[in-house]
């Protein structure tokens, strides 16, 4: 497939745009003035089959700074409901962003949205727009979680413009363009269930089974493709809680509106890689309750599962055979992050008896507020015959030592060579991650009209697990002043 030169030329498909105009609202964004393109995602422009040459032109940068329409697009904004921070807010929506159009790329389709590109008839109180910090954030995020291995959004391109947006203080006008095979979420489908419409509901089933888990239709009749469905989205968001739990991410804001139908990393606002460990740590702000807690996100993803298999009831009709998909996920959640634990430790398939070794690290990390990425990452240290920079990261470094000393017996009777045990470590602990401090130094620079940082950080970010040699400050110990950084729903 050759590159497409020109915008003109990329094969756009639209199939959400397809769907009954009740599931949207057609309207054109409203651009920003003098906008500047900050950065550009080659990675990205790739996944479309786009000629890396076409980012630096004026047709990349009106269509994206929301001045143009995308060529062959058909733009709108989503319609949906959700429960946010677990109460019932109604109808929802896309409130500052519009998706642009479906682009048929080398090796599957993605949705283009512009997130910041104005008011939409879902905005409720909100002005429409994204601030420069919080798209720096999202920018670089979708692209750090990739390079983990995470399933995530991506991103495309970043324009900023000098029109001031009112936030805590008054800030400037971004635009991310945000790219995801689809942005349907639960709370899509709790819109129509709490509409009474069932034959919206089971349209907007349909075209998630048919677009994207064709699988399901071999169920059977009735309501058996529909209960496939959960079981599905049920598999990928236990899988997906385990990865985030071992990378110590925090989402911040898992609401059913946030929560992905395809098992992807959704919506980023006040997220956080973990620096010292908590048990409940909490990364937003605006979480006064603590509800997302790092040790509490696999309990809200099933709580909002239970309000997704609620809406599918509908097209079920068995709530017990529901209750049955929904309790799958414990089992699922616990085998992913087991096995994620144990080749994050080195300790070979996991055995019952490895959770009081676990226990009692996350336990140690806690109490001792240890950094969660360079724990694990300097385990591989130990596992060479170096645990000082391990023990380094622990005040009690006798408590350390003790727990080191049972990690080595349970590691040795895993077998194998040394080196090779902790190279396999290597390559599932990271060494970088995007931590609060980083990103704030590329959102400082970006202030000036300086992408440097973010430049840097993507390519160190692509592959976290490798050494990357001009990159040594990036790996470690994020400076004081990280401590005092808040990110909260504004962000």
């Amino acid at each position: 497939m050759s590159l497409a030169a020109s915008l003109d030329e990329l094969s756009l498909s639209n199939s959400f745009a397809a769907l009954p105009p009740d599931f949207y609202t057609r309207l054109q964004p409203q651009g920003l003035n003098a906008p500047r393109l900050l950065h550009a995602n080659e990675d990205a422009a790739a996944l479309l089959g786009l000629d890396p040459r076409v980012l630096g032109s004026e047709a990349f940068l009106r269509v994206f700074a929301g001045l143009d329409p995308l060529p062959g697009g058909d733009t709108l904004a989503a319609v949906y409901s959700g429960h946010q921070f677990g109460v019932w807010a109604g109808q929802l929506g896309d409130g500052r962003a519009h998706l642009l159009g479906e682009v048929r790329g080398p090796e599957g389709n993605w949705e283009l949205q512009l997130k910041g590109a104005g008011l939409t008839p879902y905005s409720r109180m909100g002005d429409g727009r994204a601030v420069l910090r919080s798209s720096v954030r999202e920018y670089l995020a979708g692209e750090a979680m990739h390079g983990l291995g995470i399933p995530t959004t991506r991103a495309l391109a970043l324009v900023v413009s000098d029109d001031p947006v009112v936030r805590e203080t008054v800030e400037t006008a971004a635009i991310v363009t945000r790219m995801a095979p689809s942005f349907v979420r639960f709370g899509s489908f709790e819109h129509w269930a709490s509409r009474r419409q069932p034959e919206r509901l089971r349209e907007l089933a349909d075209y998630v089974i048919d677009r994207f888990y064709p699988d399901c239709r071999a169920a059977g009749e009735g309501g058996a493709p529909y209960l496939a469905l959960l079981r599905e989205v049920v598999g990928r968001t236990a899988r997906l809680m385990a990865q985030w739990q071992n990378v110590g991410f925090c989402h911040g804001v898992m609401n059913t509106d946030n929560m992905s139908i395809l098992g992807l990393t959704l919506d980023y606002g006040p997220y956080g890689f973990m620096d010292a460990f908590r048990l409940d740590h909490i990364c937003n702000h605006s979480d006064s309750e603590g509800r997302y807690a790092w040790n509490r996100q696999p309990s809200a993803a099933l709580w909002n599962l239970y309000r997704l298999g609620g809406a599918l009831n509908v097209l079920i009709g068995d709530v017990d055979t529901v209750k049955a998909e929904l309790a799958a996920f414990e089992p699922q959640f616990v085998t992913a992050f087991h096995d994620g634990m144990a080749a994050k430790l080195g300790i070979g398939p996991w055995r019952p008896d490895d959770e009081a070794l676990l226990d009692d690290l996350l336990k140690l990390m806690h109490d001792q507020r240890a950094d969660f990425t360079l724990t694990f990452r300097r385990l591989s240290d130990a596992a060479r015959g170096q645990p000082q920079p391990f023990l380094d990261l622990y005040i009690d470094r006798e408590a350390a030592a003790a727990w080191l000393q049972r990690w080595s017996a349970r590691q040795a009777e895993a077998g194998g060579e040394r080196e090779a045990a902790a190279q396999a470590m290597d390559r599932v602990n990271p060494l970088y991650v995007l931590r609060n401090h980083l990103a704030e130094d590329a959102i400082r620079a970006a202030k000036q009209g300086d992408a440097s940082i973010i430049i840097k950080l993507l390519r160190i970010l692509k592959n976290p697990f490798v050494t990357h040699l001009d990159a040594e400050a990036y790996a470690g110990l994020p400076p004081d002043w990280a401590s005092d950084i808040e990110v909260s729903c504004s962000s």
